[in-house]
């Protein structure tokens, strides 16, 4: 006699398991992320109802905090005021104790004031979602012992902790310390993997970082979001509304002079123009580092040293941690190339910083750094300036 109403081979229990925690990771990249927290789409209020019902069920996550602590990790990111760093806190703490942080960081009435705004807040949400997190997770469990029996309990708790470890602990700490990366936000984030399947798409976190309020997480073509396959779906259906993704940065080779075009694409791309430098003159780095002994004089590898100046260059100084700057410092002090290389990457970042400043001026300061890169014997770097004139 079956324990409970339902009875599976083993390997029907494990693709219940699959299917259930996958409809977890959806609800919170379509729900919680890409829809509260960054408005990339509008919901309508029948999926929106069945992603917080869901979301009460299998993790007991309260809307406006988990909103509110993901929008201060953007706006403080790798700084000792984001909630879940690990360049901050290290890897493991937030690899395997990610929870910890985030419950600490919901109890700071600050954070939720000011990065909370906008977030459901109905008579459901107040007396039932919020008011009574946890009689979800409890109603999870009944249901299954009783549609499986006792095997519902290992379902249970593979339920429950499938969030804590890939969104708290995976995305946010291996998202943020390894990975490729495709673009120089002034952060860590990073590409786990070009095929996100398995978290629905957060695995391009670089890209997210990069165009945070892009709906589609996925830039190129051979990069898989299926969190966008579910969305194109919804919209299909009618239960979603696409506002906002990335666009296509277009590139015109045979164009020669900067004009307005470009000035709006180096804005709009500044992430991709930023990596493209630092990959483009990345043998240049190298050999330098090389030349000047600059690993040997800080008892490094050359590699090593390599890496700190390259995160310096993508990031900017103030971003990195006490020892990645230490030894910037130390590799600009020993190269005049460097110094020079790290400068013209300043003044690149303050063109996207001067947005108060008339267009007709931001062009000239354009034309002016482009000259200079021209100027310079650096091969790499006048190439880079040359592609540069075909964007927009």
């Amino acid at each position: 006699m079956p324990l409970g109403l339902i009875e599976l081979p083993w390997w029907g229990y494990v693709l219940v398991i699959l299917g259930l925690t996958h409809i977890t990771i959806a609800s919170v990249t379509i729900f919680l992320h890409r829809h509260q927290a960054h408005h990339a789409l509008d919901l309508h209020p029948l999926a929106s109802h069945f992603f917080r019902a869901w979301l009460w069920l299998t993790t007991g996550i309260v809307t406006r905090e988990w909103v509110a602590i993901h929008r201060k990790h953007h706006a403080k990111c790798e700084t000792p005021e984001d909630p879940h760093s690990p360049q901050i806190h290290g890897l493991n703490k937030v690899l395997f104790d990610g929870v910890d942080l985030y419950r600490r960081e919901s109890t700071v009435a600050e954070t939720l004031e000011r990065y909370g705004q906008g977030t459901p807040n109905d008579a459901l949400e107040r007396h039932l979602y919020s008011g009574h997190s946890h009689l979800g997770i409890g109603l999870m469990l009944a249901m299954d012992l009783v549609l499986f029996g006792p095997i519902g309990l290992t379902i249970w708790a593979v339920q429950m902790l499938w969030i804590p470890f890939f969104a708290a602990g995976v995305i946010n700490g291996i998202g943020h310390y390894w990975g490729y990366r495709r673009f120089a936000p002034n952060d860590a984030s990073r590409n786990i993997l070009p095929w996100g399947i398995l978290i629905a798409g957060e695995e391009l976190h670089n890209n997210h970082h990069a165009y945070a309020t892009s709906a589609k997480l996925s830039n190129q073509w051979w990069e898989m979001d299926l969190g966008w396959l579910y969305i194109r779906l919804l919209a299909l259906l009618g239960l979603a509304r696409i506002r906002r993704v990335a666009p296509k940065l277009r590139i015109t080779p045979t164009k020669q002079h900067c004009d307005a075009g470009t000035l709006q694409a180096i804005f709009t791309h500044r992430y991709a123009v930023l990596a493209r430098f630092v990959n483009s003159l990345k043998p240049t780095i190298m050999q330098e580092i090389r030349q000047q002994r600059v690993g040997a004089a800080l008892g490094m590898t050359d590699h090593r040293a390599l890496q700190a100046v390259q995160n310096g260059l993508q990031r900017g100084a103030e971003h990195l941690t006490e020892q990645e700057r230490a030894i910037l410092e130390q590799a600009l002090a020993a190269s005049a190339l460097l110094r020079m290389l790290f400068a013209m990457r300043q003044e690149l970042v303050a063109l996207w910083g001067r947005s108060s400043v008339p267009r007709e001026q931001l062009i000239e300061q354009l034309d002016r750094w482009l000259q200079q890169a021209e100027a310079s014997r650096v091969s790499a770097l006048r190439q880079f300036s040359k592609s540069l004139c075909g964007y927009g």
